[in-house]
């Protein structure tokens, strides 16, 4: 047995640890060994009964909870095991809040701290009411495109078309009783900025990751963040092929509407609004990359997102509005919405990453075409090679020196520079008979590697 998220082993006891009593009881709860190393071999306690007394009444005085405390014998010597219950209230330490996470206790501060409180409560970040905020303030126009686009969604009646913008409010459970909740404000009123620091989308186009070439800002309520960031999107950043079916204009963009569309759906539902940072969109030549400040939902991994999962927005009363109006789905579908349109663009799969607090999501545009190999720095030869295997599949090295008149040697060392540029990959053979594929980033990479 190891030191985890739920056992911590101590050789003697300390009162400070009940600090760590307290970080487990508002955590998931867990065991505390006194009297083992931490490997969890037994060192033994000298003053093991008086501490059978001191654990159980020094938790209950100090924390106000209690604890199963058990004594333990072993031919190394005795031992104290305590168990801690997750608690439904807030636990305190002298008026801190310690929270366990992974093997690490931490005091919980600020933002944290709030948050921490809000939950144990039963409450969201979005769900907090705000004073001194009427309902006259918000947009009206706001209201009236919420109701269109609900109508036509169907998922609202037509009588609600007459409501009052109250009487909607208090449908979408957007008040609690006379005051306006987090929720309303960032979605109906037109400078949400002043009630919340950094609701806002930042757009970059970057010619590398330190050198920017435009950027642009979208501000207003969510709705109308929404509207804007996904024209701007299709008008300035990303580019359309032109074609013509008969008489008709056919635009087909580098990556699917509709998966750069869910994608900042999500952002903007599962953002972490008490940061302050905006919703960051950062565009280069060959891919796309969505960051947000927010958190999975517990005991959540990136490989939940490629399956159906239950939808467990982290705003959850902006969520019922944004599902209301019909621009997101109930069902926890959005991720493999992503996926499916990527596949159907036949271009790589976005790729999800979590860290921490941050959540991003990369796409990457079809990258095998002539203009951008050139801009690359290939020769002739190895351009017309990845297009060769974009078409046929593959191509060997013997292939190779027969297409381009080339020896073994130039062959080996062209097809070498393009491994490195994660342009062809090799599927494991050498010499002449080596194989090379495409080498794509797909989401796979996230969660062990995959390859096509």
């Amino acid at each position: 047995m190891s030191e985890d998220q739920n056992i911590e082993f101590k050789e003697s006891w300390r009162d400070e640890y009940l600090k760590w009593i307290c970080g487990f009881a508002n955590a998931h709860g867990g065991i505390i060994f006194i009297g083992k190393d931490n490997d969890g071999k037994v060192t033994g306690l000298k003053d093991a009964k008086k501490l059978m007394e001191d654990i159980p009444n020094k938790v209950k005085d100090i924390l106000g909870i209690l604890v199963d405390v058990d004594l333990h014998k072993s031919r190394e010597g005795e031992f104290i095991e305590i168990t801690i219950e997750p608690y439904p209230y807030p636990v305190n330490y002298k008026g801190q809040y310690h929270y366990r996470s992974g093997s690490t206790k931490q005091e919980l501060k600020g933002a944290a701290l709030d948050k921490f409180l809000l939950q144990k409560i039963g409450k969201r970040w979005d769900g907090v009411p705000i004073p001194k905020v009427s309902i006259k303030e918000l947009k009206q126009e706001t209201f009236d495109f919420f109701r269109k686009k609900a109508l036509k969604s169907q998922r609202i009646n037509e009588e609600s078309l007459t409501d009052t913008n109250e009487h909607l409010l208090e449908n979408l459970q957007l008040k609690e009783g006379e005051f306006l909740k987090r929720a309303a404000i960032l979605l109906f009123h037109p400078s949400p900025e002043n009630f919340v620091t950094g609701s806002y989308v930042k757009i970059g186009y970057f010619q590398s990751d330190d050198e920017l070439i435009f950027q642009d800002e979208i501000h207003g309520n969510l709705f109308e963040q929404i509207e804007k960031t996904i024209d701007l999107l299709f008008t300035k950043y990303i580019k359309a092929e032109i074609s013509y079916e008969g008489i008709n204009r056919v635009e087909k963009y580098e990556y699917p509407k509709e998966a750069i569309r869910e994608a900042l759906l999500n952002a903007i539902a599962h953002k972490d609004y008490s940061g302050g940072v905006p919703i960051q969109i950062s565009v280069y030549r060959d891919k796309i990359i969505f960051w947000n400040e927010g958190q999975l939902p517990e005991n959540w991994t990136i490989r939940n997102l490629f399956v159906k999962h239950a939808s467990r927005p982290y705003n959850p009363d902006i969520a019922i509005a944004l599902f209301r109006s019909g621009y997101i789905e109930s069902w926890g579908r959005g991720t493999i919405k992503m996926i499916k349109e990527c596949k159907q663009a036949g271009i790589p799969e976005p790729v999800f990453s979590y860290d921490s607090s941050d959540i991003t999501v990369k796409f990457r545009k079809d990258i095998y075409f002539a203009e951008y190999l050139g801009s690359l720095g290939l020769n002739e030869r190895q351009v017309k090679a990845v297009l060769f295997v974009k078409e046929k599949g593959k191509i060997t090295n013997r292939d190779y020196q027969s297409l381009y008149s080339v020896s073994k040697a130039t062959a080996t060392r062209d097809l070498s520079e393009l491994e490195d540029k994660q342009l062809l990959m090799n599927k494991g053979t050498k010499g002449s008979s080596a194989v090379y594929v495409l080498y794509r980033t797909l989401y796979g990479d996230a969660i062990g590697g995959d390859w096509v």
